[in-house]
């Protein structure tokens, strides 16, 4: 099934990202980073405050995924000078291994490709095992370990990898 992908605009379209990052992480991300990361995570990373600023401002573009009425997942991207960064990548487990991961690859490679950016580039936690073979069978490489601070004490702990897109 072909998911279609919807930009977000809208207060209520921004609070049905939040809805699908509390869901997502505390199930996805628990068992690798903890509670308490998660929660600083979604409180720091994925408030309603930050993504409505961020959809404001056009710093980073949100895209709901839908099957047919019903929202799967989203999508964070924001432009950089060579590449465009895929931020978000997130899809509800139920529509996980349905090939809804690489339908939004593909979407994201098609948005770089019209910026004439020359490869998609993302940060996966080191531990994120499932997705990091995702992404490889999509055609991503690990070009780089990143530890960053984040505050609190916590670290995000990731691979960075990237997608070269074919320019037209």
């Amino acid at each position: 099934m072909k998911i279609l992908f919807r930009q977000v605009v809208t207060k209520e379209e921004t609070a049905t990202v939040v809805r699908l990052a509390n869901t997502i992480w505390k199930e996805h991300y628990t068992p690798i980073i903890g509670r308490e990361q998660v929660t600083y995570m979604l409180k720091t990373y994925h408030s309603f405050e930050t993504v409505s600023q961020e959809v404001q401002e056009r710093s980073t573009r949100y895209y709901l995924l839908f099957k047919g009425d019903h929202t799967v997942g989203y999508v964070g991207v924001r432009s950089e000078e060579t590449c465009l960064f895929l931020s978000k990548l997130y899809l509800l487990s139920q529509e996980r291994g349905h090939g809804f991961g690489a339908q939004a690859v593909d979407f994201i490679k098609t948005l770089a490709q019209e910026q004439q950016l020359e490869k998609v580039r993302l940060t996966v936690n080191k531990e994120n095992f499932d997705a990091i073979s995702a992404y490889k069978k999509m055609g991503f490489k690990v070009t780089n370990k990143v530890c960053a601070d984040i505050g609190e004490g916590y670290v995000m702990d990731d691979y960075e990898m990237e997608l070269e897109t074919e320019q037209r």
